[in-house]
């Protein structure tokens, strides 16, 4: 699966995305990625962890480029349907600001009639949009003699999973 951005692509009434300052819902998302199709909706649900590498985290703060980062978004939703062509809706929700340990950074939806292309589906949706989207976060430590200290890392630097 190729992801190309020179074309612009529009996003399906039936799916959701967003780029929000706003806490995110759980509920919501699954009943944006419902349909009485279904016999699977899968959520992925990112959330800020209290270490990485070792190393103890405090809060996470996230930036984006939302009007690109939302294309990515929209071509990622494109190709998920180009090879599970049964997914009814897909749902990307993403947090900008800061976020402390505990809370969801993103949510990631599909709903499809069977369970098996609804997790490969999901699972594309994530490690694609970790891999393409312009959404930057600082890393907060938790430094020496209690100052905090930060580094700014791309999402991008995972691995991503091909279907």
């Amino acid at each position: 699966m190729t992801t190309t951005l020179n074309s612009v692509i529009k996003p399906r009434t039936e799916d959701s995305f967003a780029i929000t300052f706003a806490p995110l819902s759980l509920e919501e998302i699954y009943a944006k990625a419902d349909d009485p199709a279904n016999g699977a909706v899968v959520v992925m649900s990112g959330m800020v962890r209290n270490q990485t590498d070792g190393q103890p985290v405090v809060a996470l703060e996230y930036q984006a480029y939302e009007p690109m980062a939302l294309r990515v978004f929209y071509q990622i939703a494109a190709d998920i349907r180009s090879s599970w062509s049964d997914v009814k809706r897909v749902v990307i929700y993403h947090r900008t600001g800061r976020l402390q340990v505990g809370e969801i950074s993103v949510l990631v939806a599909v709903g499809c009639p069977h369970r098996g292309e609804a997790f490969a589906a999901c699972q594309y949706a994530i490690d694609t949009l970790k891999h393409n989207a312009p959404i930057w976060k600082k890393e907060w430590y938790d430094g020496l003699n209690g100052q905090l200290s930060s580094t700014w890392v791309s999402i991008n630097a995972c691995e991503q999973s091909t279907p």
